[in-house]
């Protein structure tokens, strides 16, 4: 009988145990297709219709005031359009932090799908309306939505996984990133919503994953740490981690919780300014908007633009291109599972530099292959294994790993406010990205990659010296690391005085 009755307690823990992984599968999964999913699916829909947007924008000047607009004129009004996008990204990275604080995680997730509703609204109607003002206004709201979940997406993970799934569960921002890139180039084929009778359908296709999120997100659990920290309500805190580890035995993850509550007790969120203005947060500051800024600043996203005529120069036909690009998706998504598949392995540090080392190395060898396209036969080729070898190692590295440093270096009070501050550099750096990168081609010709070379080697520089590894450490340990670089002089007097008690102690 107790034979039974022990059989039947351990099926009913694993039964629990199930649960919970199921109820941590489904609110990353709710969270994400409606979050950073659209982030990718939004850069990769706007390139196929290209061409038939630019014809909707000349048409529709003629019908209006009988004038034909020159080439370059449409093609200003067309990366405006394109760049509207970064905009609508940086405001709604300012309006993250407000949101994560006043409404909570899942709450601000939930809402930022009015921004996505009204965006595709606009773009399917624009055509009919005959407005490619509409384009720009959505695209715009578009972008806000994007920005507002690139930051409490993230946010919302960290706060929720537990500590030995933090890295993995949080890099599932960048895997859903990845899937958005593969989903939109597809959907972008001229055999599905690629044609010109469909491009508003394609932008408004956004919808469905947002429809998605709002019919499952609601049955998922908040952020356990903005529960009890943030509203103090110890009793739903302690219901959340049940859920979400599948267990009552949440002891350990409650303590460390209660730890960092007991840490900021009496200590308001905090705004940017005053997270710029405090020494003791310096080099953590630091260390994320640098991460941040070289996320854009590498060139991954420069990659893509010579994409289309490496493959053309490789030989490969004009219609088969958008199926080659599509690899390019595929590979980074590829990159970024086993990196979820590492990151509890081999640490976020090793990560972060192996992949901006990587990326410096092949950058190299992309230059010196585009100055020898066109005089030796088999360089295209090598040009296409760099792009792969390019984006894999961004997927690797970069891509998954600097979502979660927020979250593992930030208190609760200054974590809203330091992804502001993360967010909004993401977003202005790939602006610039996206404005300057012509002209770097136009004067640099072949060797336009050469600044991303030296963003890589000082980015893989700063994390070696300034970044301590985080995994499976709490946060007063971590904070501890940056204190050696945020007080040295401290350390050294604590050092002097714990040796003087020693010598001391010997003495007597």
């Amino acid at each position: 009988k107790r034979t039974r009755i022990f059989a039947n307690y351990k099926l009913a823990s694993h039964f629990c145990q199930q649960g919970g992984s199921l109820t941590l599968a489904r609110t990353v999964c709710s969270a994400a297709i409606g979050g950073t999913f659209q982030y990718g699916y939004n850069i990769a829909i706007i390139n196929a219709p290209t061409v038939d947007i630019c014809r909707f924008i000349n048409d529709t000047s003629w019908e209006r005031w009988a004038v034909a607009l020159e080439s370059y004129q449409v093609n200003l009004f067309w990366s405006f359009i394109v760049s509207i996008f970064s905009v609508g990204g940086l405001l709604g990275a300012l309006l993250a932090g407000p949101m994560a604080i006043r409404f909570g995680r899942k709450r601000s997730l939930l809402m930022n799908n009015v921004f996505l509703g009204l965006s595709c609204v606009l773009l399917i109607a624009s055509r009919a309306s005959r407005s490619y003002e509409m384009i720009v206004l959505g695209r715009l709201l578009i972008g806000i939505n994007a920005g507002v979940s690139m930051n409490i997406q993230p946010m919302y993970f960290g706060e929720s996984a537990p500590k030995h799934l933090r890295g993995a569960v949080a890099l599932s921002s960048g895997i859903f990133t990845a899937l958005g890139v593969v989903l939109g180039q597809v959907v972008g084929l001229r055999e599905l919503l690629g044609c010109q009778a469909c491009w508003p359908f394609l932008l408004g296709s956004a919808a469905v994953p947002g429809f998605i999120q709002l019919l499952t997100l609601p049955w998922c659990p908040e952020s356990p740490r903005y529960l009890l920290i943030d509203r103090g309500d110890k009793d739903a805190c302690i219901r959340a981690l049940q859920q979400l580890h599948g267990s009552d035995a949440v002891d350990g993850e409650m303590a460390e919780i209660l730890q960092e509550q007991a840490a900021s007790t009496g200590e308001r969120p905090r705004s940017p300014w005053e997270l710029l203005r405090d020494p003791a947060v310096r080099w953590q500051l630091g260390s994320v908007m640098i991460v941040s800024s070289a996320m854009q600043l590498c060139g991954n996203d420069a990659i893509y633009f010579y994409a289309s005529s490496v493959f053309q120069e490789a030989g490969i036909s004009t219609d088969k291109i958008p199926y080659a690009t599509i690899g390019t998706g595929a590979c980074e998504f590829a990159a970024v599972i086993m990196c979820s598949l590492l990151i509890e392995h081999l640490g976020r540090r090793l990560l972060l530099i192996g992949g901006y080392v990587l990326m410096a190395g092949w950058s190299v060898v992309f230059t010196v292959a585009l100055s020898f396209q066109r005089t030796v036969d088999w360089m295209p080729y090598l040009c296409m294994t760099c792009i792969f070898a390019y984006i894999l190692s961004f997927g690797m590295g970069p891509a998954g790993v600097t979502g979660i440093l927020p979250t593992e270096i930030f208190n609760q009070a200054a974590r809203p406010a330091a992804y502001m501050i993360a967010g909004s550099l993401m977003w202005i750096n790939f602006f610039m990205v996206g404005m300057v990168f012509p002209f770097l081609v136009s004067e640099l010709g072949d060797f336009c990659f050469v600044p991303f070379c030296v963003v890589c080697l000082l980015a893989s520089s700063f994390i070696g010296f300034a970044l301590p590894e985080t995994k499976g450490k709490s946060l007063q340990e971590i904070t501890c690391e940056f204190d050696k670089l945020n007080f040295p002089g401290r350390q050294r007097l604590q050092a002097f005085y714990q040796l003087g008690e020693v010598l001391h102690s010997t003495a007597l």
